[in-house]
Formats: structure tokens, sequence, C-alpha cells
């Protein structure tokens, strides 16, 4: 049995990822065979596992590379598809964290504790974030204080606080912070009046200021641990809880969260072109589905309920925010929404730019709907129809596509503070520049408008 190592699992020396004929696997080191065993046998993973907190495994035969050193191997359950915090929404890192927090408390329970509380170890399956690290846990030292506090305030606290108080787009900094939000830096850009909050002047200013004095005694235990009793962590553990329940951040005012109750389409064109995305997705059998410029969700919807894996994709944090708000409400555990710019999407980042996965990495889809979308990337953007045709191309095998033309109320809106430099942008153009590397299935004018509605299916190169 052999395999192929996950580039970003380098790090920890309990153990590395491997992949094998399209599966996952976890390798065990000896050097971990304790702690492993503890979280076994005190029942913990069991619990966890059970309550969604954690993803489930089995154990396997063989290391995956055939190498020396493995105390176990295990086969997780897959993840659909992963994701990263610069992609989510404020409620998806809150609820992040908050879970975290409660694998913490079940932890201690158990005589363990998390030795990492990375925002990267966290996934969502089936609608709920789930730790995907099953070497994240080591035996509980009463005494010794918790070695992952600085790196959950960093992951956690400084960036749900910088987007609940200040802007929500903070949460990009985790494209620059790979290891989260330098706690000096949220210290200098929250309020002032932050300071006033006990909880945010302990993790966040407090906890800046000495984390310089005190780094080693914080982060390396390999040295003389500063004392912390299990009722204190205990207690550090709920005012962290409290702080991040007590964040909110409300999902309104922006360019487009109110776009389906404005004049796009009449309500017969919106019911049309709703039953015609219903009629299209089951004309193709796909177990995977991306919805690029998703809004809140409403297409997505359409084909989570048809048992597709759906990643709702879009550029504004409160479009997506209500849609995985939404999501949750409906227990919706086929779909993901997601924050993403098409126009720069997220990149490699991380050591050899191989520890993340660009958005292009994680697929292709075996469908990709682009709703009112290709003006925006056309005219708002300058980018050339052929470009967006092998753009999408590289996304997925199948396309379910509108095109908007100039002389629709949205595109005039667009042209009117610019000049039409766009001679090149017209359904005939469109049709031939997507007809080099899609087949054309199926096409239908939605009422009331001008918009066509395309099927395409990608042509074999």
């Amino acid at each position: 049995m052999s395999g192929e190592r996950v580039s970003s699992s380098f790090r920890d020396p309990s153990g590395s990822l491997f992949t094998l004929d399209g599966a996952i696997y976890r390798q065990v080191n000896e050097e971990y065979k304790a702690h492993y065993d503890q979280l076994i046998e005190s029942g913990l993973y069991r619990e966890l596992a059970e309550a969604g907190l954690m993803v489930a495994h089995e154990e396997v035969a063989a290391s995956p590379l055939g190498v020396q050193g493995a105390y176990k191997v295990l086969k997780p359950e897959m993840i659909p598809f992963i994701s990263y915090p610069y992609e989510w929404c404020f409620s998806q890192l809150k609820d992040a964290a908050l879970a975290t927090l409660e694998i913490q408390k079940k932890a201690l329970d158990h005589g363990m504790i998390l030795k990492d509380a990375s925002a990267y170890n966290i996934q969502f399956l089936r609608g709920r974030p789930v730790l995907i690290d099953t070497l994240s846990f080591e035996t509980y030292v009463e005494g010794h204080p918790w070695i992952a506090y600085k790196q959950f305030c960093q992951h956690f606290l400084a960036p749900l606080a910088m987007m609940s108080l200040k802007d929500v787009r903070f949460n990009q900094l985790f494209r620059i912070y790979i290891d989260g939000v330098p706690l000096d830096m949220a210290s200098s850009v929250l309020p002032y009046r932050t300071r006033f909050s006990f909880s945010m002047l302990l993790h966040i200013h407090l906890h800046a200021k000495s984390q310089k004095r005190y780094e080693d005694v914080i982060i390396d235990k390999q040295k003389t641990p500063s004392k912390m009793s299990k009722q204190s962590m205990l207690g550090l553990i709920d005012s962290l809880e409290s702080v991040i329940k007590g964040l909110k951040w409300s999902a309104k005012g922006t360019e487009w969260v109110d776009y389906y109750q404005d004049d796009s389409y009449t309500a017969e064109g919106l019911q049309h072109k709703l039953r015609l995305v219903n009629q299209l997705l089951d004309m193709v059998d796909c177990k995977t589905v991306w919805d690029l410029g998703a809004n809140t969700g409403v297409y997505s919807r359409i084909a989570s309920e048809k048992g597709a894996t759906t990643v709702s994709f879009d550029i504004d944090p409160a479009c997506v925010e209500l849609n995985y708000l939404e999501a949750v409400k409906n227990g919706d555990s086929g779909m993901l929404p997601l924050i993403l710019d098409l126009t720069n999407p997220s990149p490699r980042i991380g050591w050899a730019n191989e520890e993340r996965m660009s958005v292009m990495d994680r697929g292709p889809a075996d469908l990709v709907i682009a709703l009112a979308l290709v003006h925006h990337l056309a005219i708002s953007n300058n980018v050339p129809l052929g470009r967006i045709a092998e753009f999408l191309a590289g996304m997925g095998s199948h396309l379910i596509i509108e095109f908007v033309p100039k002389t629709d109320p949205k595109v005039q809106k667009l042209l009117a503070t610019r000049e039409d430099v766009f001679p090149h942008y017209t359904q005939e153009a469109f049709e031939a520049d997507f007809g080099t590397l899609f087949e054309i299935l199926r096409s239908e004018q939605v009422r009331d408008s001008e918009r066509i509605i395309y099927l395409m299916r990608r042509i074999s190169q």
C-alpha cells in the first residue's frame, strides 16, 4: 500500500496525511501512541464523533506510504469540499470558534486537552463545523496552562472581534497571516471602548501587551509552564465562550443583499427562471455543484435539494451570511456558502504555496451555475468573454449560464458611468466564444426579459 503525502501535512510530528485512490488517510506516529490510545480508550473520540464535533474514522491495516514509525493508520470520512477561514462568513467563523471551545471542554472531561486551536483544523461537514485533526489532543497535565490559548485568540477571537466591531472584511487577513491575526494588530484596530470590557481587555489587549514578555511561557510547553488549575482553565474557556457569543454582526446594507427585491425580473419572470434552472439540473447527473455569484443561495438550494453537494459562492459577505444562516435554519446538510471574489479567487498560500489550495485545486465540479454573472465580469471588470469561458471550463464539466444583453436595465446601469468599449459583448460573440470550449445543449429566454439561460457541456480536449 503506497500513497502520496498531502502537501500541507508536514508540521505535526505526531503524524501525517496521505491520499490513495481518491481516499485520504492519517498516519499516527509511534510517538503519539499514548495520546491516541487515551483519545480512544477514554471515550472522548466516540463522544465527539457521535456529537458531530469531530470527523469519524476507521483504522486500517497498513501505512499508505509503507514507511516505518506508523503506530496506526486511520481512514477518516472525506470532507466533500475543503474551505478556509478567509472564505467563511462571520457566523461560520463564530460557529467554528464555539465548536472548538466545546471540544476543549469535553476533552478536559476525559483527561485530555487541545494542543492546537487552529481555525484550519475545522471544516464544515453536513452543514456543521467539525474538527478534522485527530492528532490535536494530548493528555492533560494538572497545573499546566492551555498552550493553544494564544492560537485560539489569533484564529478566532481577534478576527471575530474585528469583524464584529470594525469591518466584516477583516477575515481576509487570514490570506496574509496564515497563523491568525496578530494580537497587537487587533489591539490597535479595535475601538478604544473594548478596553473597558474585561474579556476583551484580558484576551486581546493585555494578551498582546504581554505576548513578547511571556511568549516562552505561553507557547513553549518544553519550558517550565506557569501554573493553572483545571478550574481556572475552565474559567478561561467560559470567558472566551461568553465574549464570542456576545459578538454580533448584522448582514444588511450591502450592494447585493437585496438583489432579489429589486427590478431584475418580474414575478412571472423569476418563477420561470426558477423552473428553468430546476429543469436544466435534472438534465445533468451531477453530484457536485458550484454556484458562482450565488447571492443568498436561491438557485443553490435547488441543486442541494436534489442531493448534490453544493458550494454556494458569492463576493458579498452579507449574502453569504444570510445564505449560511438560512442553511442552518433549514438543516440543509448539502449546502456550503462561501465568500469568493472571482476576479481575485482564493490562491495557493502557505509554505511553498502548498499549504492551502487554490479554489481551482479543489475542483472540478460536475456542474457550475453562473447566473446574472457574465456581464459583471465582462463589463465591470473588463474580462473578455473568451477568458471567462476558459475560466469556467476549468471549474466544471457542465455549465448553466445566463447571458444578459446590453439592452438589459442592469447592463445599462453598469454602462451609465463609463464609456461603452465592449463591441464584442453580444449574444453572438458569447455563443461563439463559449462554443469553442462548450457544446450548447439547450437555451431559453427568461420570460419578461431579454436574458438567455444556457445549458452547456464542456468539449473533451
